[in-house]
């Protein structure tokens, strides 16, 4: 039965309660609502009431379009994307015109996906130059480890943008792989069915992977060192503020735009350390417009193997989703589409382990109250088991966060 056999076996040994060393040194995020974010110069947008105590996440009112320049001069912004897929870029283009008014307020020394700022010139310029880094992205490799830690010492502050740079990710389901970098080399480089034609075809005997460092007649030629674990960005430095989401929405953005163009122009206060924009102090489910029940779950489908009911909640129609678990913010817009809430924004403040609170949540509509027997433990784990990959979906977007964090093999003691 795997992960989940395994799971429902009972335990002699005691569980300890308390998180590693490590994790309590992160910084700790502020669980301040929505309305302690800074106040716009003129009335910030208003949460909307809509159709089953739906509200929505307000815009910020950012006021003037295109102001002029600031009085003190333009202040240095960098944006860098570590261990990512591009999309965290590409949402800041959401700001849709804003984009010019940040061009008219700061100089973007760096954005290797718009900008042709070098390592160079952010090495030669002086520490704490650059007023804004926003950082999207795991940290995966001796590149980004690189790049951030020099972005943070020439940086005033440090905001972790999006699901990879907060929670590890996707990337950090990496460390789901026994083997770690090299076995992942290894799969990639010689056992895809493309590879492996080409080893076989160009390699035979002496499959080549990219190796770190090459001799090449005309020098050292170098790669980044692959790490076996994902990390997160504040495993890596000292982070200041958080906007989670794969990627953040409009809503979000202008938050932490706002609170910029604030500090910039008006001297306004930033928000205190490890605010999170975007965020509420709900779950998800407390934004979704569908209509929960809280039927019993006596079978898991997926939302292709149903015809979705665009009313009711997708948990009562027997279709998985992370909303129990997941902090509000995004507006319930996948829940809203039909499609189950994968937890990309992350979990509520008031649970540590993601995963296990989602899981624990779905558990709670089995029907195995002792006044309510309708299926027996056996075919619990049975209907449990036919989710393909269990550590996958509970822990999507943030395994690099959770005590589980990797997977290991535990050495047989020795004799």
């Amino acid at each position: 039965m795997g992960f989940f056999s395994n799971l429902f076996k009972k335990k002699d040994k005691k569980e300890k309660n308390e998180a590693p060393a490590a994790k309590a040194a992160a910084p700790a995020k502020s669980k301040e609502a929505p309305a302690a974010a800074p106040a716009a110069s003129g009335e910030a947008g208003k949460a909307v009431n809509g159709k089953h105590g739906h509200t929505e996440y307000p815009f910020a009112d950012l006021g003037e379009t295109l102001p002029a320049p600031p009085a003190n001069g333009k202040i240095n912004l960098a944006i860098y994307w570590a261990a990512a897929c591009g999309g965290c870029d590409v949402s800041l283009l959401d700001t849709n015109e804003r984009v010019l008014t940040i061009g008219q307020f700061a100089n973007i020394v760096m954005w290797p996906i718009a900008a042709d700022g070098k390592k160079d010139d952010i090495e030669a310029m002086e520490d704490g130059s650059i007023t804004v880094s926003i950082i999207n992205g795991a940290v995966r490799n001796t590149e980004n480890e690189e790049m951030v830690k020099l972005l943070r010492q020439k940086s005033k502050i440090v905001v972790s943008y999006g699901s990879c740079a907060c929670f590890g990710g996707t990337p950090a389901l990496a460390n789901l792989v026994k083997g770690g970098a090299d076995e992942i080399l290894d799969y990639v480089y010689t056992k895809t069915p493309t590879s492996a034609q080409f080893q076989k075809d160009y390699h035979a005997g002496k499959p080549q992977v990219p190796e770190s460092e090459y001799q090449a007649p005309e020098g050292t030629l170098t790669l980044p060192v692959l790490y076996d674990t994902v990390k997160t960005l504040d495993d890596v430095i000292d982070v200041d503020y958080y906007i989670p989401g794969c990627p953040p929405l409009q809503e979000s953005i202008s938050q932490m735009l706002k609170g910029i163009v604030d500090f910039v122009y008006n001297g306004v206060a930033l928000p205190p350390k490890g605010y999170e924009f975007g965020v509420t102090e709900k779950c998800l489910c407390d934004e979704c417009p569908r209509e929960k029940e809280y039927k019993r779950i006596t079978k898991i489908y997926e939302p292709y193997q149903v015809d979705v009911d665009p009313k009711k909640c997708l948990m009562d129609q027997g279709i998985l989703c992370l909303g129990p678990a997941t902090v509000g913010g995004c507006n319930a817009r996948c829940t809203a589409a039909g499609q189950p809430c994968r937890g990309c924004y992350g979990p509520t403040h008031f649970v540590q382990e993601h995963g296990a609170s989602a899981l624990s949540a779905i558990a709670s509509l089995f029907p195995v109250l002792d006044d309510d027997p309708v299926i027996d433990e056996q075919k619990i784990i049975e209907i449990m088991s036919t989710i393909k990959d269990p550590l996958g979906y509970f822990y999507a977007f943030t395994l690099g966060k959770s005590l589980i964090n990797r997977s290991v093999t535990e050495e047989a003691p020795s004799a």
